[in-house]
């Protein structure tokens, strides 16, 4: 069991699945639904303190050398203030939300660490929607496995 556990959350933390791929598989696997849920999500969450120190360090360390980056980097930033200042904490979240390729965990800290939000608050907003995804993609989930028994009886 502990091995499932550790698979579910390997590959909730995983940038092309996210929890797309780790809340299915962990019901596949038959474990229970609510633990799968929490690992999931939990695991997917953990993933964005490390994507955003990467894109800082590797910033601050690398992309500053190159000479037109730094500029670059400011006029996206610019040029994205004002949909930040409208839809900032809310559109973030809603954004991580929907369970679609691009839109998860990493594509939000990405988003958030290009537009240059807060942390702490763009971390909030991350969190929550990726609990929001979550609670999506298990009732989608529960919903087909329940349809699924219910056609094809053992």
């Amino acid at each position: 069991m502990v091995e499932k556990a550790i698979l579910v959350m390997l590959v909730s933390a995983s940038p092309l699945s996210e929890l797309r791929g780790g809340i299915p598989l962990g019901i596949s696997l038959g474990l229970p639904p609510l633990w799968v849920f929490l690992l999931a999500v939990a695991a997917n969450i953990l993933v964005l303190f490390p994507v955003f120190f990467v894109l800082v360090l590797s910033y601050h360390v690398l992309l500053v050398r190159i000479p037109l980056f730094p500029s670059y980097i400011q006029r996206v930033r610019d040029r994205g203030r004002p949909l930040v200042s409208k839809h900032g904490f809310l559109g973030l979240a809603l954004f991580v939300a929907v369970p679609l390729p691009f839109t998860g965990v990493y594509s939000g800290t990405i988003l958030s660490w290009l537009m240059g939000m807060d942390l702490k608050k763009s971390s909030l907003a991350i969190g929550l929607g990726a609990l929001m995804a979550g609670i999506v993609v298990f009732s989608l989930t529960m919903g087909a496995k329940t349809g699924l028994e219910y056609l094809f009886p053992d």
